[in-house]
């Protein structure tokens, strides 16, 4: 056996260093933030549980060429002054990407910290429309607001042949982007607005709104808001008499609006990313695998959170997980990739267009009922 001098075993020993990482360590940390606690804990809860489903899949497949995925989860309580602190936690501890599974508020309020910090930044489901303008290191995978409300608007015009609208708006961000964009393409689909009423996130009694709905006799109501109020208002609407069509948004796109609205959903069709009857592999595979996972049926902010998880491993697959500017360049680069939510590619601002998903609650489940796929009307800006 031969020995090696002291210097030779150092040499080794000080390479043999540089290369042995910690097993942690080896993780690839992803930010997760959503709300995890106050009003939309559930939303916050079914957010985790697709990024966690993505997580589970990504690292059962081997990871990113061999290190794991890791969440590293924060409570954002769908409160904007949350999302400051958290965003310079999630920077001072070094990640290279974050993702946010909560709702316009605390994104839009994040997204410029990691712009400023070019860290990559994809809202999962968030809508309003200046999210992405903070700059080219943010992105989104879901609808923007206006687009979903111009989808609402041809779901209206074309599909269900009704004219005279009232919409019925949440007035936060959430509510008054839907309404906009709404409100912008109306004309063309020779659908009149004539009426808007809006409430705020805390109300759950709305005997005015009834009584206001019943006076203007619309054939159609466009209704934004989220399971916890809409679903009062929905219940409300019918109990007050109001038997015209509800088309709602992708803040119906729960369970928890079925239980809260109870008989009253029936009949509700919504605009939303989710087609539960879709044959799609990709989004069948993740409506299948999340109901085995969690024993509850798949919702759209558990696929949007799959999704975005998905965009960020495709992307490291490519450049690897230790540069932010390379990540980010290559999550720009996403061209017609199949996830949860269908297939998309992002533009120059960020944004994805997608086809509309279009559901209708029959027998207390969300069944398909349409899909709009208007490479024009849907289109989202570039600038």
């Amino acid at each position: 056996m031969s020995l090696k001098s002291p210097s030779k075993l150092l040499a080794a020993a000080a390479l043999a260093a540089a290369f042995a990482v910690p097993a942690a360590a080896q993780n690839i940390r992803i930010g997760f933030h959503a709300p995890l606690t106050g009003f939309a804990a559930s939303d916050g809860k079914t957010a985790l549980q697709g990024a966690e489903l993505a997580v589970e899949q990504i690292n059962a497949a081997g990871g990113i060429h061999g290190r794991k995925l890791e969440l590293v989860v924060q409570d954002d309580q769908a409160k904007p002054d949350q999302a400051l602190p958290l965003a310079n936690k999630y920077i001072g501890e070094g990640l290279k990407v974050v993702i946010s599974g909560s709702y316009s508020g605390p994104t839009r309020a994040a997204a410029g910290v990691f712009q400023n910090a070019k860290i990559p930044y994809i809202s999962a489901y968030a809508i309003h429309p200046d999210i992405t303008r903070a700059g080219n290191f943010v992105f989104r995978t879901s609808f923007m607001g206006e687009v979903q409300g111009r989808a609402a608007v041809k779901l209206i015009g074309d599909n269900l042949k009704k004219k005279k609208v009232t919409l019925l708006t949440l007035n936060n961000d959430f509510g008054q982007a839907l309404s906009a964009g709404f409100k912008e393409a109306a004309g063309k689909f020779g659908v009149q607005v004539a009426s808007e009423y809006t409430y705020a996130m805390g109300d759950r009694q709305f005997g005015s709104i009834v009584a206001s709905v019943k006076k203007d006799g619309p054939e159609v109501l466009y209704v934004s808001g989220y399971f916890f109020n809409g679903g009062p208002l929905v219940a409300q609407l019918r109990a007050g008499g109001v038997s015209v069509p509800i088309v709602g948004t992708e803040g119906f796109d729960t369970h928890n609006f079925i239980s809260i609205a109870k008989d009253a959903a029936e009949g509700v069709i919504i605009t939303t990313s989710l087609d539960r009857d879709t044959k799609l592999p990709e989004m069948r595979q993740f409506i299948d695998d999340y109901e085995k996972r969690f024993n509850v049926g798949a919702e759209m902010v558990a696929a949007s959170t799959h999704t975005a998880v998905n965009v960020v491993a495709v992307a490291m697959r490519k450049v690897g997980a230790d540069d932010p500017v390379k990540l980010r360049e290559a999550i720009a680069a996403t061209k017609d990739l199949s996830v949860a939510t269908g297939r998309i590619s992002f533009n120059a601002l960020g944004e994805v267009y997608k086809a509309a998903q279009i559901q209708i609650i029959k027998g207390g489940k969300f069944r398909y009922y349409a899909v709009i796929d208007d490479p024009v009307l849907l289109a989202p800006p570039t600038k």
